[in-house]
């Protein structure tokens, strides 16, 4: 059997030139330090993202868009084929899931400094990488064609139109017309399977290489210095073993949550229908609809709908640009007041969540 392996593993050095990937990876090395714990999450993200990818091909191959056929595909998809109704639980709950693992590796990154030089780039292409992870969520629930994501979507492109100048073309563009209709399902249908997967894969490969190329950041305990001795561990198999061993654990709460919360279908939209009471968007987008709820319908001589749009544009500006204004005092010493607005950003976010989902 071992020497089947190595007149393989030869086979395939000579072809595609093996030894020099190996000898790289027996050479790369990961931090150890009491924040490890966090550096697992970026893989998990891209894991979940593979299993977005696999099952979203499955659901493909019968999904038909189209406000006629879309939501019977779907029942068709969970009644008739087999396995289908599991293939779409895990789908929605990946995506759910894969948002959440994402915002909790970027708040690791952010509180762990690992953006500032030479990591800008990293971290402005995962930031990218997270707002398209949002895109897919807000695209992908259309698809089904049902009552709740017709009028969540009328809402989210309402809220898109309100932005001054701007507004009105992005909102028909969106819905390819003025109302949500079949056209707007079709637009999305494209922007989910084609448009954001392709966009997303570059700058997927452009964070993995700069990661492989700079490495782990590595944030200094109070006291030490940058000269201080780490402890580290071989990437392979040290921690890749520990990275799959956090997949599998992952798996296992997906085929829970799939088996045991599958995710439901409700009813076919109607156009002509009242929207639904008490309608609520995703709950990674509850806290900004929630909080447009709070302002009040004039502030001076502004819209206020539209100056918690413009807020909320200006927040997610700065929060991408955070590496170039988050500077060390000129004593190295960090600058506490980033510290602070992270932590005001994560519990702003998990009140208004939790509020929103209640009320």
């Amino acid at each position: 059997m071992n020497t089947f392996w190595s007149r393989l593993y030869s086979w395939a050095d000579e072809r595609v030139k093996l030894g020099g990937l190996v000898e790289y990876m027996g050479k790369k090395y990961v931090p150890v330090n009491r924040h490890s714990i966090w550096y697992y999450f970026g893989g998990v993200s891209l894991f979940l993202f593979i299993i977005q990818v696999v099952t979203g091909i499955l659901l493909l191959l019968y999904y038909k868009s189209g406000e006629l056929l879309a939501f019977e595909s779907i029942q068709f998809i969970m009644a008739k084929v087999r396995f289908g109704w599991l293939i779409r639980s895990l789908h929605s709950w990946t995506a759910n899931l894969f948002v959440l693992t994402a915002m909790i590796h970027m708040f690791s990154v952010f509180f762990g400094k690992a953006y500032r030089k030479p990591r800008e780039i990293t971290w402005i292409t995962g930031m990218v990488m997270f707002f398209l992870a949002l895109g897919f969520g807000f695209s992908g629930y259309l698809l089904p064609w049902n009552e709740l994501a017709f009028f969540a979507t009328k809402v989210g492109t309402d809220i898109a139109g309100a932005v001054p100048i701007v507004g009105k073309p992005m909102m028909v563009f969106l819905r390819g017309g003025e109302d949500v209709t079949g056209a707007t399902l079709s637009r999305f249908f494209g922007f989910h399977v084609a448009l954001l997967p392709g966009i997303f894969t570059v700058f997927l490969g452009i964070h993995l290489l700069l990661v492989q190329r700079q490495g782990m950041s590595e944030p200094l305990s109070h006291g030490d210095s940058p000269d201080t001795e780490r402890k580290t561990m071989p990437f392979f198999p040290n921690f890749l073993l520990r990275d799959m061993l956090f997949w599998l654990m992952v798996l296992n709460l997906l085929a829970i949550l799939a088996v045991f919360f599958p995710w439901e279908l409700g009813k076919k939209a109607d156009a002509f229908a009242s929207a639904p009471a008490g309608i609520k968007p995703e709950w990674y987008f509850l806290f900004m609809f929630q909080t447009l709820k709070y302002i009040p319908g004039k502030i001076l001589f502004i819209d206020g709908e539209v100056l918690g749009i413009l807020v909320f544009g200006l927040a997610g500006f700065l929060w991408l640009m955070v590496p170039f204004w988050d500077r060390k005092s000129s004593r190295g010493e960090t600058n506490r007041l980033i510290n602070y607005v992270g932590i005001f950003v994560v519990f702003y976010m998990i009140i208004l969540t939790i509020v929103g989902w209640i009320v």
